[in-house]
């Protein structure tokens, strides 16, 4: 089956025309995001994103030429959006760690920073493991709720509702 008629059924919500694709593309895109972000797993990450895109705005979706050139441009853009990406986070953290040199804290404001890093991390540790590991990753690792919502395989809503407890906890602890 050619993949316009794929594509078509996929649009029309043929969950078999969508995994035919997916598997037909799946490895081929991986090895191309992978030689140009030299990160296998990113890459797998990035693929599946977009397959998961596909899936979710299909009704909206319009390829208009080549179903094969849209997913290759897909994953060349977004793997470059990805190293824009660890620009911007290299350049904050070296922001952040330069900004920092420049301040000296008093003895006390240590103190009290090192005491408030403990009340967080027992209010963490009291928190149920998927509501910990869900406020992790959004606030330590920097991601989005859609993003662990697909990695844990959870509605959105779903971590929306877990960061909300999690932060009404910590209000109340810290």
């Amino acid at each position: 089956m050619n993949d316009f008629i794929l594509y078509t059924k996929v649009r029309d919500g043929d969950v078999n025309a969508y995994e035919t694709l997916f598997r037909r593309y799946y490895e081929p895109l991986c090895g191309y995001s992978a030689k140009i972000i030299d990160n296998l797993d990113v890459a797998e990450d990035i693929v599946q994103e977009i397959f998961y895109k596909i899936w979710k705005e299909r009704v909206n979706l319009r390829i208009v030429l080549s179903v094969k050139s849209y997913l290759f441009s897909a994953v060349r853009k977004n793997s470059l959006q990805y190293f824009e990406h660890l620009k911007v986070r290299q350049r904050h953290r070296d922001y952040v760690i330069a900004d920092n040199k420049n301040i000296s804290a008093s003895p006390q404001e240590i103190l009290e920073y090192k005491e408030l890093e403990q009340q967080i991390g027992f209010a963490l540790n009291r928190l149920p493991k998927r509501r910990q590991e869900i406020f992790k990753m959004n606030r330590f690792e920097g991601k989005k709720y859609e993003e662990i919502a697909c990695e844990m395989s959870l509605s959105v809503k779903t971590i929306e509702a877990e960061m909300s407890k999690a932060l009404k906890v910590l209000r109340k602890i810290v």
